[in-house]
């Protein structure tokens, strides 16, 4: 496994004047501190760069089939929503290997100041937990859109018959 070192970046070193990290009903989440327009990239998400096919947590963002950015605060705080309100976009290196990837957060609508930055993890159907996003369209799967007919048919299928509440 490669880990590459944490880069420094003058937009991520100034972030905590446009966002917060607070805590939510989930644990922590990150806030716009100020109004960004769509369109609009937010900035970097730093962190180690891993090259392993079988890395894995809670907050790493893949990359390529063989790499994943375990990123830093404060995008390590980014949370999964059906509907939301910011997309990553990354930017591979160049022919010439001048630059590494690098990872970007962009607002997909306009959010208000205080409002929380959140984005859709799209995870797979073998990866899928329960969404707890409450959003008006949420899927009842943290899971990629087009993969939530096997969450559905699995659970189906199960004897158990997991169940979410709605509230």
């Amino acid at each position: 496994m490669h880990v590459a070192q944490k880069r420094s970046s003058k937009t991520t070193s100034k972030w905590s004047e446009k966002l917060r990290v607070r805590t939510t009903k989930l644990g922590k989440g990150l806030f716009a501190r100020r109004q960004f327009r769509k369109g609009q990239t937010i900035g970097e998400a730093v962190g180690k760069l891993i090259e392993s096919e079988d890395y894995d947590s809670r907050h790493c963002v893949e990359i390529s089939d063989n790499m994943v950015l375990e990123p830093a605060a404060p995008f390590r705080y980014l949370n999964h929503s059906c509907e939301p309100n910011c997309e990553l976009f990354s930017w591979e290196p160049d022919e010439d290997g001048d630059e590494s990837h690098r990872v970007f957060v962009q607002a997909m609508r306009t959010i208000r100041a205080g409002e929380e930055l959140t984005i859709d993890y799209a995870w797979q159907a073998d990866a899928a937990i329960p969404c707890l996003c409450s959003a008006t369209n949420c899927r009842g799967w943290i899971v990629d859109i087009n993969e939530l007919h096997k969450v559905r048919r699995s659970v189906g299928r199960s004897s158990k018959g997991l169940r979410r509440k709605r509230a």
